[in-house]
């Protein structure tokens, strides 16, 4: 099949570049030129394990190109993805849905022939409706489709999870359009990837609500952590105890500074804003948002208090900078708040990140980036350990502490066992334990 996919960010690459290993050829389009002319030259935009293989092999096969001319792109496209942003709007936190707009007009005009129009950007409830009347009032009188496509894809994992899908979920309800969408993941239905079939609307709350329920899990955890603390508990045991518990799970109940990325935080402030203008109130994912916000200045002050309660003149190692492991990605990442607070408390602060530095530089131009975890601590007062990548989880803690002015160790993930930790000279705090 002939597959467009508009937008060549995070989603349109991985799903362009997964798409064409499917064996499809696919035109991955985006109006940044610069953008498209380095993924010609075989560089990667973002970071994503296996991303720059994927798109090498499939360029090389002839499958895959990349182009800023999106007339040319869409014609005799047999499926047309949206896959731009939808950032929170500002002042209201409402999806902003004019590049999703933007797109779908440019494509009216250049549709030739009969085309089902996927919306991949996550989109509240009643987008597909104005991209249809959009269409409708641009496009000729070609059979045209509006389908609804949303992504469940985790950033460092991404590649795996578009071919091993936990499910795929297509909303429409019309039959031609199902049979377009059968075809492009035929490769996955073959291997039993279970395809759901819903109303469009339908489709694009299942996203928000998937989203919004993970964000739960973990603010739960999170404050089950701070009870434990306050009991003397283990919030580690505890984690494992419930999620033995089939109907609950162990996924997502990993106690930490708090969520961020480019999905949570967004979904779920958009699902509140879908929830208030229908005057249907969703108060637990209210206490979601409060919760995780406050939670990462708190981190922040959890460091502050290991320090002995006063920051001032001291200098705090901070490693990982990105929301996880795996990826670039600094959207909303708790690191952002917890350099803040240390910054505001007059800490000097100095970080490292496999990936995230480049970045980070233009978000956090107060501290001082590091080649390793060992340079980050040399003469510190403190290592904060903010996101667990995993060459943070086998440190020599030995050679840590000798490096450092005065040895404690904040681990906000939970990488280390308390007696490894202080066995090598650290005064040490953990979460929820």
């Amino acid at each position: 099949m002939r597959i467009t996919m508009i937008g060549s960010g995070y989603v349109g690459l991985v799903s362009g570049a997964c798409f064409s290993d499917f064996g499809h050829d696919v035109i991955c389009v985006d109006k940044d030129a610069g953008k498209i002319a380095a993924l010609q030259a075989g560089k990667m935009p973002i970071f994503e394990p296996g991303l720059d293989t994927l798109v090498a092999t499939n360029v090389a096969a002839g499958r895959l190109k990349f182009t800023t001319d999106l007339k040319a792109a869409v014609a005799g496209a047999d499926a047309v993805f949206i896959a731009v942003g939808t950032p929170s709007r500002r002042g209201d936190g409402h999806a902003d849905l004019s590049y999703v707009f933007a797109a779908t007009r440019e494509i009216a005009e250049a549709i030739d022939g009969p085309v089902v129009i996927v919306t991949k950007s996550t989109v509240p409830v009643g987008t597909g409706d104005k991209v249809e009347e959009i269409l409708s009032e641009l496009a000729g009188d070609f059979p045209i489709a509006v389908v609804s496509n949303p992504e469940f894809l985790r950033e460092g994992a991404a590649i795996g999870d578009f071919k091993r899908p936990d499910r795929i979920v297509i909303g429409t309800e019309d039959a031609r359009a199902q049979q377009v969408m059968r075809d492009v993941y035929r490769p996955l239905y073959l291997n039993e990837s279970p395809i759901l079939f819903t109303g469009r609307r339908t489709s694009e709350l299942i996203k928000y609500a998937a989203n919004a329920f993970l964000a739960t899990k973990i603010t739960f955890i999170n404050e089950i952590a701070d009870l434990c603390e306050a009991v003397g508990a283990n919030v580690q045991d505890v984690s494992r105890g419930i999620g033995l518990d089939n109907r609950i799970g162990s996924k997502f109940l990993h106690a930490g500074p708090g969520y961020g990325g480019s999905c949570f935080p967004k979904d779920t402030l958009a699902l509140l804003k879908t929830a208030e203008d229908y005057e249907t109130p969703v108060r637990i994912v209210e206490a979601v948002v409060q919760v995780n916000d406050t939670r990462k200045r708190a981190m922040g002050r959890k460091v502050i208090t290991a320090l002995g309660g006063d920051a001032k003149g001291k200098t705090v190692a901070v490693l990982g900078l990105t929301f996880k492991p795996n990826t670039d990605d600094m959207r909303d990442a708790p690191s952002l708040a917890i350099v803040q607070s240390l910054r505001d408390a007059g800490a000097n602060v100095r970080a490292h990140d496999p990936e995230g530095m480049q970045i980070a530089k233009g978000m956090m131009p107060d501290v001082a980036y590091c080649g390793d975890a060992y340079e980050a601590a040399a003469g510190a007062d403190a290592v904060v350990i903010v996101t667990e990548w995993d060459i943070y989880r086998a440190l020599d803690l030995k050679r840590l502490a000798d490096t450092m002015a005065a040895p404690v160790m904040v681990d906000l993930r939970n990488v280390y066992r308390a007696s490894d930790v202080e066995k090598a000279g650290f005064a040490y705090s953990s979460i929820g334990r």
